[in-house]
């Protein structure tokens, strides 16, 4: 009988972590949607409202203004596409040795370097110094402006410092033991370890780059060949705005150039080619990678 009300209140228990669940689910994916169905709508339709999951009027003429727009989006295209893969490898790398040397006990400056980058997260020296360091650097107009400037960030490295404190000590004793050198240790023992935190700050790294569109416009937008596609967007949804406010009043004739149409279809063409690198890093997204490496 009580095995047969345990039964009961485990089910019911299921049945309740099923529909929460559910519920989180459908309010993580209508904004999504949402997004989606207005982008896919025709513009003077949604001036009137009332969309939510599926578009009213159904047209591709959003994505149409957005891609007649500019000539130079296949070329901002390719620049994202360079700065996020090559920003991400490099910072990736950089970060992870600069993690790896501050979670060193026998370094003797660990918590005075530490203490600098902690501080370098809540004291900044602006804008202008920032582009005048850019400037001497002779970064300006130079690819490797979307590079070099945030190779290394304070808050990824402590984070990936915090995961490496937590590796046994047993691990660098036991590789010291064997003859085995510094970069031996980092790559073949500390770097494998450490993949579960190093695809998150990827993660952080790569959607930064991607989303990055100021560095475009202070640095690089006179040179139309380092233009970057969210640089380009961001000019695309203020001269449809542009248009409508100035040149356009009348509503029957913004089917071309609704602000808001527009700002869907160029929020899903800058989410979704991002979006398809979480699959990918999904996996990485677990701990205890460590368990079983080491028995004391």
């Amino acid at each position: 009988m009580k095995l047969k009300k345990k039964k009961n209140e485990t089910e019911a228990f299921d049945i309740v972590l099923v529909v929460i669940m559910l519920f989180i689910v459908v309010i993580t994916l209508y904004p999504f949607l949402n997004v989606l169905a207005i982008s896919l709508n025709d513009a003077t339709d949604t001036v009137k409202g009332g969309i939510h999951i599926w578009p009213r009027e159904f047209t591709l003429q959003n994505y149409k203004e957005i891609f007649n727009g500019s000539t130079k989006l296949p070329r901002a295209f390719v620049n994202s596409v360079l700065r996020t893969v090559i920003g991400t490898i490099t910072g990736v790398i950089a970060t992870t040795m600069v993690a790896f040397t501050l979670s060193r006990r026998d370094f003797i400056f660990n918590k005075l370097v530490t203490m600098l980058f902690v501080i370098t997260m809540y004291v900044g020296g602006g804008l202008i110094p920032e582009y005048l360091v850019v400037r001497q650097l002779g970064l300006v107009n130079n690819f490797a402006v979307y590079i070099l400037p945030g190779l290394i960030s304070a808050f990824n490295v402590i984070v990936i410092r915090s995961f490496m404190d937590g590796l046994p000590e047993a691990l660098y004793e036991s590789a010291s033991i064997d003859g085995a050198n510094d970069w031996t240790v980092f790559t073949k023992i500390v770097f494998p370890l450490c993949l579960p935190v190093i695809a998150t700050i990827a993660l952080f790294i790569a959607v930064s780059q991607w989303n990055s569109w100021f560095d475009t416009y202070i640095y690089a937008r006179t040179n139309d060949s380092l233009t970057t596609l969210q640089y380009e967007l961001m000019k695309i949804m203020d001269n449809a705005a542009a248009t409508v406010d100035i040149h356009n009043p009348n509503l029957q004739n913004t089917a071309r150039s609704n602000p808001e149409s527009i700002k869907m279809a160029i929020t899903m063409v800058a989410t979704i080619p991002i979006l398809l690198v979480y699959p990918f890093v999904q996996k990485y997204f677990v701990s205890g990678m460590t368990l079983g490496a080491v028995k004391s």
